[in-house]
């Protein structure tokens, strides 16, 4: 879909301090047995620079739901455990505005956060914009103590990984595919276009954490930007959460490999995890042209050395790996089915090659962008997908890809598909 307003944006912007244009602002509060805390970011969010022009609260199922002053919408859902991902979704569904803004129950902006924190999404829709959360202990407080005195006044500990992320990576505008860490959905915005042409928060999250990681990684293999707000703040009522039972951590960890198949989050070895087969990230698209033998040997090579990739192949060539549960199939052109696909990276190999296992995780790591030649004849091409997904939304140009060396060397006429498998 054509984005509503905005112009193609690229990855080392550098936003200039203008006044963006006006956007409607929707605010997203999602709730669960926390009324004192409600009410102390109810209050908060009345005193807002940019009052907001709607405010939903979506709670998960309290046993009594909360009250809420005139002006704000309340919408529950049934209590099924925890159901912040749905709750999120729910609320934003009941939103007409330009902009969406969550923010959790206990976690109270100072009056500048809405105007800070939207301030890229209302000049560009497809951003997904994270402020700066602190924390303090306001229990005991009045709910109407002004937060931006009171968070500093009762100041807890930052988590120091978050901050020393944000500043290494200058506030995300260096991001790369991990820094979906670094999105935190309890002070977040984007535009309702944007969250809608991503589908919204994942619902399986049915435990604590995970589900803005994983939308801000679906955001950024659509060819989004992600950024962070550092004067966007919000208070959070209590230390991070970020110590946890050892078991929900594990849950969490393990939720978010099964759908992100990013190395350093994904699986090293396993093909399927949490009742879901390993995520479509990088996929290797050998050349038509290869013979069955040399197929085999760069296919089962490649497997070897990096066991979570997948392989697109034509009919033919699937045929030939039938049973290999790795395998997309494309006919004739594999970048229109990768970029159709959830993979991240798509190299195709247009000449064999010999590589060792290092190398082929190289390869397949994306760390020859571009075309790798030998002898200035192309070898393999990696194309990073979000670039080519953000160019056609846009119906701009992939910008042209670099030239590098090839690695490994020419497959040897005399491998044997016997003397591989047998390592002679």
């Amino acid at each position: 879909m054509t984005p509503p307003w905005g112009r193609p944006p690229a990855d080392d912007e550098e936003w200039t301090d203008e006044e963006p244009p006006h956007r409607t602002v929707g605010v997203v509060v999602t709730h669960f047995e926390q009324p004192a805390e409600l009410a102390r970011t109810l209050h908060a969010l009345a005193r807002q620079t940019l009052p907001p022009d709607e405010v939903v609260v979506s709670d998960d199922g309290s046993a009594v739901p909360p009250t809420v002053p005139r002006g704000t919408r309340l919408v529950t859902q049934e209590d099924r455990g925890f159901r912040a991902a749905a709750a999120r979704n729910h609320g934003a569904a009941q939103l007409g505005t330009d902009v969406v803004v969550f923010l959790d129950a206990d976690t109270a902006p100072e009056p500048g956060l809405l105007a800070a924190l939207t301030r890229l999404p209302r000049r560009q829709p497809d951003v997904l914009v994270v402020g700066r959360r602190r924390h303090a202990d306001l229990a005991g407080l009045p709910v109407d103590a002004p937060v931006e005195v009171a968070g500093p006044a009762h100041e807890l500990a930052e988590p120091a990984w978050l901050r020393s992320a944000y500043a290494a990576s200058r506030d995300l505008r260096d991001a790369d595919d991990l820094s979906c860490r670094f999105v935190i959905s309890a002070v977040m915005a984007c535009s309702r276009w944007w969250f809608e042409e991503l589908g919204g928060f994942d619902e399986g999250f049915t435990a604590y954490g995970g589900e803005d990681w994983e939308l801000a990684h679906r955001s950024r293999l659509a060819g989004g930007l992600l950024a962070h707000e550092p004067t966007a703040v919000a208070w959070h009522d209590g230390p991070d959460a970020g110590e946890r039972p050892r078991g929900v951590k594990t849950a969490e960890t393990a939720a978010i490999a099964s759908r992100v198949g990013v190395p350093g989050l994904s699986p090293r070895g396993l093909l399927g995890l949490a009742g879901r087969a390993t995520p479509v990230d990088r996929l290797l698209a050998p050349d038509a042209s290869l013979d069955d033998r040399t197929l085999l040997l760069v296919c089962d090579a490649a497997l070897a050395a990096d066991p979570t990739a997948h392989l697109l192949l034509d009919d033919r060539q699937a045929e030939v790996l039938a049973g290999e549960p790795r395998v997309l199939r494309h006919h004739g052109d594999p970048l229109t089915v990768a970029t159709a696909s959830p993979a991240r990276l798509l190299v195709e190999l247009h000449r064999a090659r010999q590589l060792d296992a290092e190398a082929w995780r190289g390869l397949l790591a994306g760390r020859h962008p571009g075309v790798a030649t030998d002898h200035d004849a192309p070898v393999a091409t990696t194309t990073e997908l979000r670039l080519v997904r953000r160019a056609r939304r846009w119906g701009t140009t992939p910008p042209a890809p670099p030239l590098a060396p090839a690695p490994g060397r020419p497959l040897p006429d005399d491998l044997s598909l016997e003397a591989w498998l047998g390592g002679w």
